[in-house]
């Protein structure tokens, strides 16, 4: 594959709210690959102050017919593809090194558990969302209770001044990957938040200790359209933005409104 394309690293607006929190270091990674550094080796030379527990290497040093996951847990090494996709999982690893770390380790014991599989269990399915498309929200119970229910127009309108009282910071690397082009479609799988978010560090230890196959193979998350978010993006400053019934979806008749 190709290096990520000058356009799309130009395209990445590190000021946005959404990728605000991985600026520090993302901006840097960002530079070297836009100077020919290899994705690879260009996230390996931010290890140096930190604590990552993987180093990252070509996708040509994965063994043919060895798993990604399995891989990564016998050798501490990150196959790294060139592109935005693989740029942002190894970003995500060097901020979120012990989150990143438990899901390698749910995905090995299940499959050590149940093997390589043609369609995901429910387990390796929800660590697979997690992984690639979810976020954390830490937020009053009003909120919290009125995005379960999709409840918008509360969520969005009604509730938008305790929206000051709420945090939201992006984890998935495909959900960051997507929003280097924001589109109103956009929708994160949001998982509540137990601990302050405006610290990574204890962000990432709490989160890491809270996972479990059998917890996220029930998905509990809640789904968020993240262009939404009041301060994320002008238009939705009018309440007419959430009346797009195809972004803001109403609850299915009759089911849970669990996201």
């Amino acid at each position: 594959m190709s290096p990520p394309a000058a356009s799309d690293l130009a395209a990445i607006d590190w000021a946005a709210p959404w990728l605000a929190p991985y600026a520090q270091i993302g901006q840097g990674v960002a530079t070297a690959v836009a100077a020919g550094v290899s994705s690879a080796g260009a996230l390996n030379a931010a290890l140096a102050p930190l604590a990552s527990p993987v180093r990252f290497v070509p996708q040509s040093d994965l063994p043919p017919g060895q798993a990604y996951e399995s891989y990564i847990f016998d050798s501490n090494c990150c196959p790294t593809r060139e592109g935005l996709h693989d740029f942002f999982n190894g970003v995500a690893w060097l901020q979120f090194p012990l989150t990143k770390r438990r899901l390698n380790q749910l995905h090995v014991a299940q499959i050590a558990e149940t093997g390589i599989q043609p369609v995901r269990g429910p387990a390796r399915d929800g660590l697979t969302v997690f992984d690639e498309n979810s976020a954390f929200l830490q937020a009053p119970d009003a909120l919290w209770d009125a995005l379960v229910a999709k409840d918008w127009q509360r969520l969005f309108v009604e509730l938008r001044p305790l929206w000051r009282e709420a945090h939201l910071l992006l984890f998935g690397h495909a959900l960051l990957e997507k929003l280097v082009y924001p589109r109103k479609q956009i929708t994160a799988h949001v998982y509540r938040a137990q601990c302050a978010i405006n610290s990574i560090a204890i962000l990432d230890a709490w989160v890491a200790a809270d996972l479990s196959a059998e917890k996220l193979a029930a998905k509990p998350f809640a789904h968020l359209p993240v262009l939404g978010v009041p301060g994320w993006w002008a238009a939705n400053e009018e309440a007419a933005f959430y009346a797009d019934a195809s972004v803001f979806r109403l609850p299915k008749a009759g089911g849970a409104a669990t996201g």
